[in-house]
């Protein structure tokens, strides 16, 4: 049964256009589970019913015109039940209802599961019998487990198809099919740019092209070079491996003949697609015959052919494009974006960001935040290749991306901007004046910093001081780790920037989703493994390197604070501690040398690892501060990687243990007279800035971008109102309400804009 399933999903996929498919699908299901009548119908939550789409044994009339109501007939019964419905006689069951369209009188036996993606229903798929008779357990099993390996297809090709279309109704129809996660708030508008396509058959998406004799001349021309680098690669393997091996490339020379590979392309192309559509189709075609061989040898060739498809896809697209130029307004699209991808962009050309990968809290996000790009996260349903050239608006408050917008919608967008600017044209009047609430309450801003220098120098002047600056972006941005030297002058730039206002430095905080190039740890879960002072203190050259660093550069000055990350035990702060009196020791000793005077830098710790939560009262009388990640001990109390788009969803801030924890944090913290600061996400939103203030929490630390977007919160409320909203919102049971909660209270304020698109 594995075998047969493997083929139909291998076949349904190579097919392009999703009506084909579907036919194809209950065709074959049909023929392998011998039964005599398939069907599949799909779910449109506009119109609130299940469409016939395809069948096998019903009337081919009623497809496309028969609908069956949400909460009509066995359809749906099985999409509200969410679960698999096998009758025996499917005209006495309660629910069934009578099609007089699709004449199913003479079936019985019915068996139908729901097609589910993401807890969302897609549709069901069915097969009926005309005897009375109840379908095994393995034929119920094999039904369901095709049902979820069609699914994610199913939740793709719409999405996919909206990137091809031309016409202008169409257009409307499809425009807002692309939605991923809400990474940073904004609005943006521009044409899509992707850096470093690898080509790959696998991810390309089918395209149509009315050039044929052009297509046909460019694939010519791909075939032509590949030929050349196969018989590079045949020459210069002689006499060096088997003849067997070297037989191979004769097949890749076979398979380029104009009578072989190239007649089916060609043939592709003819049809109205374009060279690289039809040579994947026809590659493809290849590689599921030879997997269905019995002989194992046979079977491998799938591997050559599809090797040799991607050496031609690469001639193929480096023939027909020349390097594409940075558009004026970019919108970056990347499988996961990083620190040094940001940092190698043009200044002044970025607009937004679209990451394939990660969810609201991953690196990219935080990065995006921290540079006041709008970005969305995980949009998975489509292969990113398709985004470059396309114009696209990007909401970063819903998460929808809308991609060849019609002019209206064009129109309507850049409205939104337009207000999203006057509404920031607001704040900034507001950027000198004290973050102080209605009634008195003082709060110190801070501000997260260390992803560029140029970041840093533009917003040196914002905020009361530094509350984390990052140190491990210079390590990551290197082919080695930085001297000591290195590191003493980036340190002192950042520390003379401001010698009145306090720098808090963290150590070394790698791994996780911050790995180092020429430093790979290999494991399996690396946000539980061997990360930030872990690390660190298993190699104390590079602990006593950086530490030394940041004392030499505060030589003269008062401002630096040191703060160690990921701490789980107390014996890790003693050892911490250890190894900076020994580094402070020594560079003491040099600078009384030199007649200059060395400071004793406060040393605290990051709380993070939920098990310090109950050991307070020990670190309280080992260190001088306490500083909150927030992102992390959100992602460890949760037990959810914030980066893994399945259970991205499960990380919420919002969630109600995550702010009982975080208020039992504060209320210990002000016991044993601990000034406490909050450095994660939380603080830079709106309604956790509120929350955070009812707490108690005096410190907040942020991206310098939201400096002026909380002060204008902060100005805005009562601490009297922030905890009545704090106390009600502990209540409750869902994140979601919180959120909801939360943003109707800003609406009352005034400040909705903060949240969503427009005044």
């Amino acid at each position: 049964m594995l075998t047969q399933l493997k083929r139909i999903v291998q076949e349904v996929n190579q097919i392009p256009i999703l009506d084909d498919a579907l036919t194809l699908l209950a065709k074959r299901l049909k023929e392998v589970m011998k039964v005599d009548c398939c069907s599949i119908y799909l779910a449109s939550y506009e119109q609130q019913h299940f469409m016939l789409m395809a069948t096998e044994g019903l009337s081919k009339e009623a497809i496309g015109r028969v609908a069956i109501g949400f909460s009509e007939g066995l359809i749906g019964l099985i999409g509200q039940r969410e679960e698999p419905i096998n009758v025996e006689d499917a005209q006495s069951h309660p629910r069934f209802k009578h099609y007089p369209e699709v004449k199913e009188e003479k079936y019985h036996a019915f068996l139908g599961t729901p097609i589910i993606h993401q807890r969302k229903v897609l549709g069901v798929m069915t097969i009926q019998q005309k005897r009375k008779r109840k379908f095994s357990e393995d034929e119920e099993a094999f039904l369901v487990t095709l049902a979820a390996q069609m699914a994610l297809e199913i939740a793709h090709a719409e999405a996919r198809g909206a990137l091809n279309i031309t016409d202008e109704l169409t257009k409307q129809k499809w425009q807002k099919s692309l939605r991923g996660v809400p990474g940073a708030n904004g609005l943006a508008m521009g044409i899509g740019h992707v850096p470093n396509i690898k080509f790959s058959l696998r991810g390309l998406m089918l395209r149509r092209s009315a050039d044929e004799s052009g297509q046909i001349a460019l694939y010519r021309d791909a075939v032509r070079q590949t030929r050349d680098e196969v018989q590079k690669l045949s020459d210069g393997m002689q006499g060096r491996v088997p003849d067997d091996v070297l037989a191979i490339f004769n097949l890749y020379q076979h398979l380029l003949d104009a009578n072989s590979l190239g007649h089916e392309v060609e043939a592709k192309i003819s049809a109205g697609w374009d060279a690289a559509s039809s040579l994947k189709m026809v590659v493809e075609s290849y590689i599921n015959q030879f997997r269905s061989m019995d002989d194992p040898y046979m079977q491998e060739r799938a591997v050559d052919v599809e090797d040799l498809g991607n050496r031609v896809l690469g001639h193929l697209f480096n023939t027909s494009n020349t390097p594409v130029s940075i558009p004026d307004q970019a919108i970056l699209v990347a499988e996961e974006v990083s620190a040094s991808m940001l940092a190698e962009f043009p200044h002044g050309k970025l607009q937004g960001i679209i990451s394939m990968r990660g969810s609201n809290n991953s690196h990219a996000a935080i990065l995006a935040r921290a540079m006041g790009l709008p970005a969305v996260m995980g949009v998975t349903d489509v292969p990113l290749s398709l985004l470059g050239g396309k114009e696209i608006l990007l909401d970063g408050y819903s998460g929808e991306v809308i991609v060849s917008p019609s002019q209206s919608i064009r129109l309507e967008f850049q409205q939104l901007i337009n207000e999203e600017k006057e509404l920031y044209g607001l704040l900034q009047e507001q950027a000198d004046l004290p973050a102080e609430t209605h009634d008195g309450y003082r709060v110190e801003l801070l501000i997260n910093a260390g992803l560029s220098a140029e970041l840093e120098g533009a917003h040196s002047e914002a905020g009361d001081g530094v509350g984390l600056y990052r140190t491990e972006v210079p390590f990551m941005m290197r082919e080695r780790f930085p001297s000591e030297h290195e590191q003493c002058q980036l340190y002192r730039s950042v520390l003379e920037m401001n010698p009145a206002k306090s720098i808090t430095m963290r150590t070394l905080d790698v791994g996780g989703d911050k790995p180092l190039p020429y430093f790979p740890v290999t494991e399996e879960n690396p946000f539980l493994g061997w990360r930030g002072i872990r690390m660190t203190l298993d190699h104390p050259e590079i602990f006593l390197v950086q530490v030394r660093a940041m004392l030499r550069a505060s030589l003269g000055l008062d401002n630096l604070k040191i703060m160690l990350p990921m701490i789980t035990t107390i014996n890790e702060v003693n050892e911490s501690k250890r190894l900076i009196r020994q580094a402070y020791y020594e560079v003491a000793e040099e600078a009384q040398i030199e007649g200059l005077t060395l400071s004793m830098p406060e040393v605290g710790v990051m709380l993070e690892v939920p098990a310090v939560i109950y050991q307070l009262p020990q670190l309280a009388s080992k260190v001088d501060f306490f500083s909150i990640g927030s992102n992390d001990l959100t992602q460890y109390l949760l037990a959810v990687d914030r980066n893994n788009a399945r259970v991205s969803g499960l990380y919420d801030s919002y969630h109600p243990a995550v702010l009982k924890a975080l208020k039992l944090i504060v209320e210990e913290a002000k016991r044993f007279n601990k000034p406490v600061t909050l450095c994660g996400e939380l603080a830079g939103e709106p309604g956790g800035a509120i929350l955070l203030l009812a707490m108690g929490y005096r410190k907040l630390s942020m991206n310098s971008f939201n400096l002026s977007k909380i002060k204008w919160v902060i100005r805005s409320l009562s601490m009297a109102d922030a905890q009545l909203l704090l106390e009600e919102v502990l209540e409750l049971e869902h994140p979601h309400q919180v959120r909801d909660r939360i943003n109707r209270h800003l609406e009352t304020l005034g400040l909705g804009g903060l949240v969503r698109a427009g005044k």
